[in-house]
């Protein structure tokens, strides 16, 4: 039995020797299958993950490139794709000929990217059940008035904020921009404007608009649009460099200044002060506090991890409100332009992209995000003249999208080109006329005096050193330098190069000075104003 015994044992020893190696073979090869599959999404990630190759090959040369031919000192951008920045970068300078370089903690004033901000702040509190976007504007602000009065009294505050009041696009915005006139003043003279169209029939781009919307906010919380703002949307989005308010631009280090284009060269201008349009334009932020903005679109609210907005409130200006045009665009890569809450809309090779771009003083930015494709996009430039802002932002948008380089900023350089061009042959041929140095018709005295418009209000035309000066009640900084042309009509050259130069003719009624004919550059307002002689 014990012989017998031990075969058995051995037996059983055998056994279970074949056993084991055949389990450590087992192992070695699910050991070795799982470090291929676990090398295989890492490689497919690194495949996910992996940049165009117009980002690393390309993007330095065609942004320093395109720079130079548009002329911009300073430019900024940052891309987030799939919850991460993966890609940050400054370029150029602060100013024309210093030497202080843009990198991406640089702010640019943002102009109407602004709006997406005030909208959310707005949605953020409908959410809280303190207000809806549905709620007329007079539940809040009874003083309200528009001239129709039926749009004063079913006007709601998502029509405010999807611009379809009637208005024509930038109409009113002379009288406003960087002017003396208060946020309440605004809001007062919009009952002086003419809207050319019922309420809700047609999008047209309104800034006072949004300034109303800005101040319903102190009427439903008890505190001012800047700090609620800033408590609601910037701190939880550490968005800690961005600025709300023009007033508070003093002694801020590494900042870009405003730039514009006169007769052919760069030029430095002022900063706009915009405190008084601040919910329709004023915030100055950086590319790198941008990207927060940016991730938090995308992750529908949530900045790292935390739910830093609303998802309701995301999504809410993303509702669209306006048809801005149903037309095919030229590149048929979008069908339709919608409008929602401070933010565009439109379809884009078969998917939804958000986008504003943003226009002040020396400053052009684009803003642009694809939920679907977990992009987003911001560039920043620090002057007012080039089409580089947004051709860059839909040059890096394709590059994701895998489609072909379209060349948006030589097409875009092409056409700025032609216009300037036209417009240095109309500015030329004024000017010499002017240089005949021709005579008024009337002595240049029947010219002064105080001249009024209804929306406006006053301005005062004296002669200084022999030639006429416009003096603006609500532009106490800026003059209006008047040259002669002919046919009574004269060359207004303004102070502020943003306002432009203009052809400003008279009226003569009964061989007496009766009136004039204003107007300023279409980057401002693209309506002319008729001034009546008061005296």
């Amino acid at each position: 039995m014990i012989v017998h015994g031990e075969a058995i044992v051995n037996n059983i020893h055998g056994l279970l020797f074949t056993k084991t190696e055949n389990m450590k073979r087992l192992f070695l090869k699910m050991s070795f299958f799982f470090w291929v599959c676990i090398l295989s999404i890492a490689t497919v990630k690194a495949q996910e993950n992996k940049l165009p190759a117009f980002i690393t090959d390309s993007l330095d040369n065609y942004i320093k490139t395109a720079m130079g031919e548009w002329n911009i000192p300073g430019l900024s951008v940052a891309v987030v794709k799939d919850g991460k920045v993966v890609f940050m970068k400054g370029y150029g300078v602060t100013e024309a000929g210093g030497k202080e370089p843009v990198d991406e903690n640089t702010l640019f004033m943002i102009g109407s990217n602004t709006k997406a901000f005030t909208a959310t702040a707005l949605s953020i509190l409908q959410e809280s059940g303190q207000m809806s976007m549905d709620d007329k504007v007079l539940k809040w602000m009874p003083e309200f008035r528009l001239q129709d009065s039926l749009a004063t009294a079913d006007l709601r505050i998502c029509d405010l904020l999807s611009h379809r009041i009637g208005f024509e696009t930038f109409q009113g915005d002379f009288t406003y921009w960087t002017s003396n006139l208060t946020r309440s003043e605004i809001i007062r003279k919009m009952s002086l404007i003419r809207a050319p169209y019922p309420f809700r029939t047609k999008w047209g781009y309104c800034n006072a608009a949004f300034v109303t919307a800005g101040e319903l906010i102190p009427r439903i919380t008890g505190r001012n649009w800047e700090d609620v703002v800033r408590d609601s949307i910037l701190k939880p989005l550490q968005m800690d460099r961005t600025i709300i308010m023009s007033s508070e631009l003093k002694n801020v280090k590494n900042i870009a200044y405003p730039h514009t284009i006169i007769d052919n060269k760069i030029c430095r201008v002022k900063f706009a002060n915009l405190d008084n349009l601040a919910a329709a334009g004023s915030i100055v932020s950086s590319a790198s506090d941008m990207s927060h903005w940016l991730l938090t679109q995308l992750a529908n609210g949530k900045f790292n991890n935390v739910q830093a907005i609303p998802p309701g409130a995301i999504q809410s200006i993303r509702q669209p409100y306006s048809i801005i045009t149903s037309d095919p665009a030229d590149d048929r890569l979008s069908h339709f332009y919608l409008y929602g809450l401070g933010i565009s809309i439109n379809d884009l090779n078969g998917e939804i992209l958000y986008s504003h771009t943003g226009g002040v003083d020396g400053f052009l930015s684009c803003v642009m995000f694809m939920p679907e494709e977990q992009l987003g996009i911001v560039v920043l430039t620090n002057s007012d003249q080039n089409g580089l802002y947004n051709s860059l932002a839909s040059e890096i948008r394709d590059s994701f999208l895998g489609l072909p380089f379209r060349n948006y900023s030589g097409r875009s350089l092409a056409r700025f080109t032609s216009n300037q061009e036209e417009s240095a042959r109309v500015l030329d041929s004024l000017r010499r006329i002017v240089a005949m140095d021709k005579n008024p018709v009337l002595p240049l005295s029947n010219f002064t005096g105080r001249y009024t418009n209804e929306l406006y209000g006053d301005i005062f035309i004296s002669i200084e050193k022999d030639q006429l000066v416009i003096s603006f009640s609500n532009h106490p900084d800026m003059k209006g330098m008047l040259q002669y042309i002919d046919n009574n009509s004269f060359l207004c050259t303004y102070s502020n190069p943003e306002m432009g130069i203009v052809e400003m003719p008279f009226r003569l009624t009964d061989g007496k000075v009766s009136g004039l004919t204003l107007r300023v550059s279409d980057f401002v307002e693209f309506l002319p104003y008729e001034f009546q002689k008061a005296d």
